[in-house]
C-alpha cells in the first residue's frame, strides 16, 4: 500500500498553447478478496497537499475497506465531483451552466454543511428558499437537479448512504404563460422599411422569416450550404459560444446541429433567392473593393473534453468559409451583435421582437393556410411532432374563423 502522488497536468498544455496549473492527485491500490481495489483524489494544487490528504487517506484505510472522510463540507465534495465527473463526463456548455448553480446557488447556502450531514428538510427549505427568491419553476428544478445528481456520485463512491433530494419536492409556481410573439405582415413590412436590402440586417431577418430557421442555424450558414439553381438550404450544423478552459475566452465555433431531426433539407422560394443571390454578389464586389482589408475566415476542428468534435472560426489570409452573415468588409455577424438589431426593432420601432419570433411567424403562417403539421415538423427540424404542434403552430383568429366556417358547412 504504497502512496503515489502525481501531478496530471505535468506537461500539459491548454488550446492557447500555456502551461497548465498543477493538478496534484493521490492515489494507493489494496488487494480484496484477490483483486486490486485502487483509491485516489485529485485537485491539490501543491504536491505537499495531495501528499498530506494521501497520507490520512491511508491511514483511514482499515480492514480492506476506505473510510471516507466524516467531516468533508459540501462544498469539498462538490469539488471532488466537478474534478473526477464533471470535467470528464459532460460537454463544456453543461461544465459553465453546473460551475455557475454551485457557485451561485448551491454553495452559498450548504456548502458549510457537512456531507453527512445533509438531510430532506435542509435540502427541501433550500428548494423553498429559491422559491421565495422569485426563480422559475424551471431554474429552481435545475439547481436541485445539480445537488441530486452530484449526491448519487457521493452514494456511488460510498460517501454517504443515501441522497436526500430523492425526497424533496419542487415548489409549486404559479407560472406565467410564456408570450409567444407572432409577428403581423404590417409589422414585418415596418421592420424591412427600417434595414432594406444593403443593410446588414436585412439577409438574417429574411432568412429567419423565410425558412423559421433557428438564430444558431441561421447565422451558421455558409455559401455552400445553398442551392441558389434549385432553391434549398441545407442545414447541417449551428453556430455555438465555446468557452476555453481557462473559463473566461469565449470562442465562436461551428458544432452539431440541436438534434439529428435538425439536420434538414429546406425549399426556398424565389424572395429570399434573390436576396441571396444580390447578397453573394454584393459580397463579392466588396471583397475586390477592400482587397486584402477584407477579412475572411476559416475552421480550426478540435476536439473538446467529451471527445465532441468542434471547429473554431478563425480568420484567415487566404482560405474563406464563406459567411453569408457579414460585415461589408467581411467582419462575421454573430447571434450577440443581432442583440443590437433586436434593441432598435423594440425601442425605435416599438414592435416585440426577437429573433425567435420570426420562427414563431414562419410557423404560424404555413399553418395558418394548410401546410400538414409533418410537412412542418420536418421544416422546423424538431424531433417529436408534439413539439411543433404544441408550441410552434398558434391559435389565430383566421384559424378561428375558419374552424367555425368549417362547423357552419358540415352541418347545412
Amino acid at each position: 500500500m504504497k502512496l503515489q502522488i502525481t501531478d496530471r497536468n505535468k506537461g500539459k498544455t491548454d488550446r492557447n498553447g500555456k502551461k497548465k496549473k498543477p493538478n496534484y492527485q493521490w492515489r494507493f491500490e489494496v488487494v480484496v478478496n484477490g483483486k486490486k481495489k485502487s483509491f485516489s483524489r485529485s485537485g491539490f494544487r501543491t504536491k505537499a497537499e495531495a501528499e498530506a490528504a494521501g497520507t490520512k487517506a491511508l491511514a483511514d484505510y482499515n480492514g480492506g475497506s476506505y473510510r471516507k472522510e466524516t467531516e468533508i463540507t459540501l462544498s469539498e465534495f462538490l469539488n471532488l465531483w466537478f474534478d473526477q465527473y464533471v470535467l470528464i463526463n459532460l460537454r463544456n456548455k453543461t461544465q459553465i451552466c453546473y460551475s455557475g448553480i454551485i457557485r451561485n446557488h448551491i454553495n452559498p447556502a450548504l456548502g458549510f454543511y457537512r456531507l453527512t450531514a445533509l438531510n430532506p428538510q435542509i435540502v427541501q427549505e433550500f428548494a423553498n428558499n429559491l422559491r421565495d427568491k422569485n426563480l422559475s419553476y424551471h431554474h429552481i428544478t435545475n439547481i436541485i437537479s445539480v445537488l441530486g445528481n452530484a449526491l448519487k456520485y457521493g452514494i456511488e463512491k460510498q460517501m454517504i448512504q443515501y441522497n436526500p433530494v430523492s425526497f424533496v419536492r419542487i415548489p409549486r409556481i404559479e407560472k406565467p404563460p410564456k408570450q409567444r410573439i407572432v409577428l403581423s405582415k404590417e409589422q414585418m413590412n415596418t421592420i424591412f422599411s427600417r434595414f432594406p436590402p444593403g443593410n446588414k440586417w436585412n439577409v438574417p431577418i429574411m432568412i429567419g422569416y423565410y425558412t423559421g430557421l433557428r438564430i444558431s442555424e441561421a447565422f451558421a450558414l455558409t455559401w455552400n450550404d445553398i442551392d441558389l439553381l434549385n432553391g434549398y438550404i441545407s442545414v447541417n450544423k449551428q453556430l455555438i459560444r465555446y468557452k476555453l478552459e481557462d473559463g473566461k475566452t469565449a470562442r465562436w465555433a461551428f458544432g452539431n446541429t440541436k438534434s439529428k431531426s435538425a439536420v434538414r433539407k429546406i425549399k426556398i422560394g424565389t424572395t429570399l433567392i434573390d436576396c441571396l443571390k444580390n447578397e453573394k454578389s454584393q459580397q463579392e464586389n466588396n471583397e475586390k473593393k477592400y482587397g486584402a482589408f477584407y477579412i475572411k475566415y476559416e475552421t480550426r476542428k478540435f476536439t473538446d473534453k467529451n471527445s465532441e468534435t468542434l471547429y473554431e472560426i478563425i480568420p484567415s489570409k487566404q482560405n474563406n468559409i464563406g459567411l453569408i452573415c457579414v460585415e461589408q468588409d467581411g467582419k462575421m455577424i454573430s447571434p450577440i451583435n443581432f442583440k443590437y438589431c433586436s434593441r432598435i426593432i423594440h425601442e425605435e420601432l416599438n414592435i416585440d421582437f426577437d429573433f425567435h419570433s420570426l420562427r414563431h411567424t414562419h410557423a404560424t403562417i404555413l399553418s395558418e393556410n394548410g401546410v400538414n403539421p409533418k410537412s412542418l415538423q420536418l421544416r422546423l427540424g424538431h424531433e417529436k411532432i408534439e413539439t411543433t404542434l404544441q408550441t410552434y403552430i398558434h391559435g389565430t383568429e383566421k384559424m378561428e374563423e375558419e374552424t367555425a366556417e368549417i362547423f357552419e358547412n358540415a352541418v347545412k
